[in-house]
C-alpha cells in the first residue's frame, strides 16, 4: 500500500496549489478598452478560484450607469497631477490629425513616450513596488501592448503572460509570418495578395521590426533608470518571454495563419449574458416596427462628437434613415443650435452587447475597436466602420474582407455617403448573411474563450512554466532563424564549385590546346 499511497500523496501535491487557487497579479496602465478587458480577464480569474490584485491607474472615468461588478482586489497608481492633461491634450492632437487624413503615428509617439515617463514613476514608487514584491504572487498577467507592463513583470522577477487587445500584427512576438498571405497590419492588404502587394508586403515585413524597435526605445530611459547594467531587458526579447499570448480575436474574424503553441484566441472574452434592455430603450425602438434601429457607438479614448463637423454630418445622415438612432453621444455636449432629428437618441452611456442582442437591430456604426467588433460578431450584427487610429482602420480591413461591413475614413465623413453606406449595408441582406455566419463561427468554438484563457492559465500553472510551448527559434540569433548562415554557406559552395569547374576546364582547354600545338610541330 505504501508505493500506491505515496503516489497518490505526490499527484495531491502537485494538484494541490492548483486546487487552492494561485496569486495572480493583472496589470495594465492605459484606460479605455485596455481596461475593460483586463477588468474582465481579472474578474474571470478571481471567479475560477485564484486570488487577483489588479495594479491600474486610479484616475480613470467611468460614465453613470457603467456596472463595476468586481470582487478582486484593485491596487491604484495615482499618476501625477499633470499626466491626464498631457494626455487629453496628445489625443486631441491625434484626433484632428486623424480628421485631416494625416498620419497619425507621431501623436501616437508622444502617447508613447509620455506613459514611458510616467512608467518612471510607477517603477519607482515604493509604496506600490515594496508591496508587490511581498506579494508572492505566483504568477502576473500583463496588457500585450502596455510596455510598462513587461517591465513591472521582469522588476519583480515572476513568469507572466500576455494578453493583446486587439489582433495580430500591431505588436510582434515571435510568430512566424509568411509575407505571401499573412499581410503586415499596417499594409492595408488581405491575405489575398497579388504580385505587386506581395512586394509591398515583403518590403512592409523589414520595416516593421525597424518601427517596433523604435518604439521600444522611447522606454530606454527608464530601463536604464531602474535596471541595473548587465541586467537590462530587452523589450523584444521581454515579449517572447512570455509564457503565453492570449489574443483578442477571433477566426471568424481573422485571417487563417500559422499560429505557435503559447498563442491562444480569446476573441468573445467579454461577452456576458444577455440583459433586458431599460424600458425607455425599448418605448423608443417599438416606435420604429420592423424598421429596427441603428446602434452607434465610437469608443470611449477619442470623442468623435466633440468635431462639430463631424457631428452635424453624423447626425444629418441619420435623419435620412427610417429606422430609429441610438447614439453614445453625452447630451450635455449637444449644440443648442442644432434641432435632435426626432429618430435620433443620445445617451451618455448605453448598454452596448445587450442592445447588439436586441431582434429589432438592424446597423452598427462603430469606430472598430477590437471590443466593439467582437461584440458584433458575437451577435451577427453587421457594421458600419469609421475607424479613427492605431488597429482601427486594420480591423476594418478584415470586416470588410470577411463582408461584415464597409468602411468610411474620418476624412471622407459627410452625411452623403454616411448615409448611402448604411443604407447598403442594410438593404443588402449578404452582410447579415455574412455577420450571422460569423457569429456561427464564433460561437461554435469546442471550448469557450473564458474555458480557454482559464485552463491554459491553469496548464501552466501546474506545469510550471510553458517552456514546451515554445519553439527554440526564441533562443536563435536571427541570422539562424532565417538560415542566413545556411545560405552563405551553400552559396560559398556553389561558387567554390563553380570556381573549381571553371579552373578544370580552364586546364582541360589548356592541354587540348598544347596536344594539338605537338601534333603540329
Amino acid at each position: 500500500m505504501r508505493g500506491p499511497l505515496a503516489l497518490l500523496l505526490a499527484v495531491l501535491g502537485a494538484w494541490l496549489p492548483l486546487l487552492e487557487g494561485a496569486r495572480i497579479l493583472t496589470v495594465v496602465l492605459y484606460g479605455g478598452s485596455h481596461y475593460l478587458l483586463m477588468d474582465r480577464v481579472s474578474q474571470i480569474l478571481q471567479d475560477h478560484g485564484h486570488d487577483v490584485s489588479f495594479l491600474q491607474r486610479s484616475d480613470l472615468d467611468f460614465p453613470s450607469g457603467f456596472k463595476r461588478e468586481k470582487t478582486y482586489q484593485s491596487i491604484h497608481w495615482s499618476p501625477p497631477d499633470k499626466f491626464k492633461q498631457e494626455l487629453k491634450k496628445i489625443l486631441d492632437l491625434l484626433t484632428k490629425e486623424a480628421f485631416l487624413g494625416r498620419n497619425s503615428f507621431r501623436p501616437f509617439l508622444e502617447i508613447m513616450k509620455l506613459f514611458g515617463t510616467h512608467c518612471s514613476d510607477v517603477l519607482g514608487r515604493t509604496d506600490i513596488m515594496g508591496p508587490l514584491h511581498n506579494g508572492s504572487f505566483d504568477l502576473v498577467v500583463v496588457d500585450g501592448l502596455d510596455l510598462c507592463a513587461f517591465l513591472i513583470a521582469e522588476k519583480l522577477a515572476r513568469p507572466f503572460v500576455a494578453v493583446l487587445a486587439t489582433t495580430f500584427g500591431v505588436t510582434s512576438f515571435g510568430l512566424p509570418e509568411p509575407v505571401s498571405y499573412v499581410p503586415d497590419f499596417h499594409s492595408s492588404l488581405t491575405d489575398r495578395m497579388d504580385f505587386w502587394g506581395r512586394v509591398t508586403n515583403s518590403l512592409m515585413f523589414f520595416i516593421s521590426p525597424w518601427r517596433q524597435r523604435y518604439i521600444h526605445g522611447l522606454m530606454e530611459s527608464t530601463i536604464r533608470e531602474h535596471f541595473l547594467e548587465g541586467s537590462r531587458p530587452d523589450l523584444c526579447h521581454l515579449q517572447q518571454k512570455a509564457e503565453l499570448w492570449f489574443v483578442n480575436s477571433d477566426f471568424a474574424f481573422d485571417f487563417a495563419r500559422p499560429l505557435l503553441p503559447n498563442t491562444v484566441y480569446v476573441g468573445g472574452l467579454m461577452a456576458k449574458p444577455v440583459e433586458p434592455i431599460p424600458q425607455d430603450l425599448e418605448d423608443f425602438i417599438a416606435q420604429f416596427g420592423e424598421a429596427g434601429f441603428v446602434l452607434v457607438a465610437l469608443g470611449t479614448i477619442v470623442d468623435v462628437a466633440g468635431s462639430r463637423q463631424a457631428l452635424e454630418q453624423m447626425h444629418r445622415a441619420f435623419a435620412q434613415l427610417p429606422q430609429g438612432v441610438i447614439w453614445k453621444c453625452s447630451p450635455s455636449l449637444w449644440p443648442e443650435d442644432i434641432p435632435l432629428a426626432a429618430n435620433v437618441k443620445l445617451m451618455h452611456w448605453l448598454p452596448q452587447s445587450d442592445l447588439l442582442a436586441h431582434p429589432s437591430i438592424r446597423l452598427f456604426v462603430t469606430h472598430g475597436g477590437m471590443n466593439s467588433v467582437m461584440e458584433s460578431i458575437q451577435h451577427g450584427v453587421p457594421m458600419v466602420g469609421i475607424p479613427l487610429l492605431v488597429d482601427q482602420p486594420g480591423n476594418f480591413i478584415r470586416v470588410e474582407a470577411k463582408h461584415l461591413g464597409v468602411s468610411i475614413p474620418i476624412e471622407q465623413l459627410n452625411a452623403e455617403t454616411l448615409a448611402l453606406k448604411m443604407k447598403q449595408v442594410i438593404g443588402d441582406k449578404s452582410y447579415k448573411s455574412a455577420a450571422v455566419a460569423a457569429s456561427i463561427i464564433r460561437r461554435s468554438h469546442p471550448l469557450t474563450p473564458v474555458q480557454r484563457l482559464v485552463g491554459w492559465i491553469d496548464h501552466i500553472l501546474q506545469t510550471g512554466g510553458a517552456a514546451h510551448l515554445k519553439p527554440y527559434a526564441f533562443q536563435q540569433p536571427w541570422y539562424e532563424q532565417y538560415l542566413l548562415d545556411v545560405f552563405l554557406f551553400l552559396l560559398g559552395v556553389a561558387l567554390g564549385a563553380v570556381w573549381l569547374c571553371g579552373k578544370l576546364l580552364g586546364l582541360v582547354a589548356r592541354g587540348l590546346c598544347g596536344a594539338r600545338k605537338l601534333k603540329r610541330a
